[in-house]
């Protein structure tokens, strides 16, 4: 027999022998046998001790480069996004399962394809080795470039791809990157306990403890507390041009607002959740960017009540209740499958070669009524434009849950919920008919900035209607008079053209749209309204409400309570980020000036001129429209001809009947001029829809576009 390696080496090929040598990727697999005289090499039985050795050492390359590529950015936007798992309710077991899918299952999925691969030949699995590496190589290119360098899209693509295919090859000639890589292998360990032991969702994973201590009474009456708190609302959003509630617009905020105590001048802690409600529900200012957890905030409303009162909590996204004192029934929203349905989202959203324009924040979207599965007919209201009928499917699963428990009971109980809305992403109508948008629409820039206020709008009338319904079933179950009502948001946003949002800009530039925010508070047997004007900040809310409920609490806050003197200084402060106040000055915010509505909004439309054409977005949605199942087609979006200059009105007609005129506007990333939303859900009919686009002339008059 011939000496075994001048065999391989000679079956292989030339070269073949220094390669294999140099990176340790073609064992001689024991047990093979050669033919000597005619040097063909027979079938090899490939799974010796040296062929899995070999394959080891691909699999700790491959895991190194995963963990690079995959475990590590998604334990470090996940372990930064306490919220997630939160919003999920997602117990421990679930994270860690998480966690170990997300660190073990690409590389293992990899490795048995390598495994495949090797049934078909050393060649083969040599070749497939070298594929994968090349291709993990050109998805860390991507993301390096994305973050170091200005190209995008395809160029960035192919930039990856060529350094891809250049790994793959420097990792056949030169051993030591492999090498190098095998040493990496350790990094997913590494990441997960990170993960798990210092990053913020670290104590959600293994909480520190159980909550703190019971308030303790002060008196006998303890009425029963219902808090509703809303998300991402403005005050001068509900405002009419004499700083009212705008009664026409939002009709049961008017009601609730002439049945309570209206504070006026009250601004919330700061533009972020996580560190707005904490701030609310401890009575102290933000001081640590911790997870809004109970292990971190041990002392806050629920453990103080909950010696007293039993508590009925809807968090979405906090867990400041302890298990202790709440139960957290399973509900559809949460659980491993929705886990992993998010983070392969997170994962085409890390890996993509052009950048994100999704607000990491719009994925947390209230399931609705119908989604959630849950029963809760109520009476429909005689008003037939109230549409409750509707309503009732599209209302947020929260929500309903949160209605279902409004009832009387023998012992005092804490109703709280924390509702997000109106907050984005926008999908809902005034009437509560929901509608489809794409979810990369720009915020900023002429057109887009006005856009995105009517959708908040709009939500918010839908918003306003949740509302009603939470006091007809205070109403209706006798919990109103008796009862302490607490409606208010955590923060603002600003809609101001160049600062939107809620970021440290918006503050200081648009803090009337960012910090001040509706509160409203209905003491136990007020039958009446007022307003108050002091100096109120949400560290307020706490201890006011724990006087209103008589109880003391068993530590300082920094908030005062409503039953004391009001402050003496104007000032306030907000925060961006957690130990760093900034201070923000004003009074009552006054509302913008209202938009006056376009002349040509709900008139008819007859025959015109044809000039051009657009390419619609939505279209689809006009040809069945069934308004019983709650769906309309309220956003339609797309481009015109080149020729168009920006600024061009365009007129949306539905029906022959003009919803909406909106500009034209330079296009945006995703190559869109215009998008429109149909507000007025009574211009729709059931079955076909006919939807019609017109220029808008500098002298009024309309000339028609063909829609594609």
């Amino acid at each position: 027999m011939t000496d075994r390696s001048t065999t391989e080496a000679g079956a292989r090929g030339p070269g073949a022998a220094r390669s294999g040598a140099a990176t340790g990727d073609d064992p001689v697999p024991e047990g093979s046998t050669t033919t000597g005289t005619t040097g063909e090499t027979v079938r090899r039985r490939w799974w010796g001790w040296g062929g899995w050795r070999a394959e080891g050492r691909r699999l700790l390359e491959v895991t190194a480069l995963v963990g690079l590529v995959i475990t590590q950015p998604l334990l470090d936007i996940l372990g930064r996004s306490p919220d997630f798992f939160l919003f999920h309710r997602a117990d421990r077991g679930e994270i860690l399962l998480l966690v170990a899918l997300v660190a073990v299952l690409p590389t293992v999925a990899l490795g048995l394809l390598g495994l495949l691969a090797g049934l078909a030949g050393a060649a083969a699995r040599t070749v497939t080795h070298s594929l994968l590496l090349g291709l993990l190589v050109a998805a860390l290119a991507v993301q390096v470039g994305r973050h170091t360098t200005p190209l995008r899209g395809v160029p960035l693509l192919l930039v990856a791809l060529a350094v891809g295919a250049a790994a793959a090859v420097v990792h056949r000639r030169w051993a030591t990157l492999g090498r190098v890589l095998r040493l990496a292998a350790v990094g997913p360990l590494v990441f997960v306990a990170l993960f798990v032991f210092a990053s913020p969702t670290g104590p959600v994973v293994l909480p520190l403890g159980d909550g703190g201590v019971a308030g303790t009474a002060t008196g006998n009456r303890h009425p029963p507390v219902v808090m509703l708190i809303l998300d991402e609302l403005p005050l001068v959003s509900l405002l009419d041009a004499a700083g009212g509630v705008d009664a026409t617009r939002f009709p049961h905020f008017a009601e609730l607002a002439a049945a309570s105590t209206w504070y006026r001048n009250a601004t919330g802690v700061s533009g972020w959740t996580p560190y707005a409600l904490p701030a609310m529900l401890t009575g102290r200012y933000p001081a640590e960017p911790f997870a809004p957890h109970y292990s971190h905030y041990p002392d806050n409303l629920f453990t103080a009540f909950g010696g007293l009162y039993d508590i009925r909590a809807e968090e979405s996204i906090t867990r400041l209740c302890p298990p202790s004192r709440c139960e957290r029934p399973v509900t559809p929203e949460q659980g491993i499958g929705v886990l992993v349905r998010e983070t392969g989202e997170l994962l085409r959203q890390v890996t993509a070669p052009h950048d994100s324009r999704i607000d990491p924040e719009d994925s947390y979207r209230e399931r609705t009524a119908e989604e959630a599965g849950i029963d809760a007919a109520e009476p429909v209201p005689t008003d037939p434009k109230f549409r409750w009928d509707s309503l009732n499917v599209n209302q947020p699963a929260r929500f309903t849950s949160f209605l279902n428990g409004l009832t009387p009971s023998a012992r005092p109980t804490l109703h709280f919920l924390h509702l997000l809305m109106p907050h984005s992403p926008w999908a809902f109508l005034p009437s509560g008919a929901r509608y489809e948008a794409p979810e990369d629409f720009p915020n900023e820039g002429d057109g887009w900035v006005d856009l995105a206020r009517a959708r908040h709008l709009a939500q918010l009338g839908y918003t306003d209607r949740l509302i009603g319904e939470t006091v007809r079933t205070l109403r209706a179950g006798g919990l109103w008079d008796e009862a302490l009502v607490v409606v208010t948001a955590d923060h603002g946003v600003s809609f101001t053209k160049g600062v939107q949002g809620r970021g440290e800009d918006a503050i200081r530039a648009a803090a009337d749209e960012v910090a001040w925010v509706p509160l409203f508070v209905k003491t136990p047997g007020q039958r009446s309204g007022r307003v108050d004007d002091r100096n109120w900040q949400h560290v307020d809310l706490l201890p006011t409400i724990a006087d209103e409920a008589a109880i003391r609490l068993p530590w300082r806050v920094d908030g005062r309570s409503a039953r004391q003197a009001p402050r003496t200084d104007a000032g306030k402060v907000f925060y961006d980020r957690p130990s760093q106040p900034m201070p923000i000055s004003g009074g009552v915010p006054a509302a913008p000036p209202p938009a006056a509505p376009h002349r040509l909004v709900g008139t008819a439309v007859g025959a015109v001129p044809a000039a051009g054409s657009a390419r619609v977005g939505g279209l689809g949605a006009f040809r069945a429209v069934d308004p019983d199942e709650g769906v309309l087609p309220g956003m339609i979006w797309g481009t015109v001809d080149d020729d168009v200059p920006d600024g061009t009105e365009l007129a949306v007609a539905v029906n022959g009947t003009v919803a909406t005129v909106v500009p034209v506007v330079a296009p945006d990333p995703g190559g869109r001029r215009f998008a429109a939303l149909l507000a007025d859900d009574r211009l729709f009919r059931a079955g076909a829809n006919r939807l019609d686009l017109y220029l808008v002339g500098h002298d009024g008059r309309l000339r028609q576009l063909s829609v594609s």
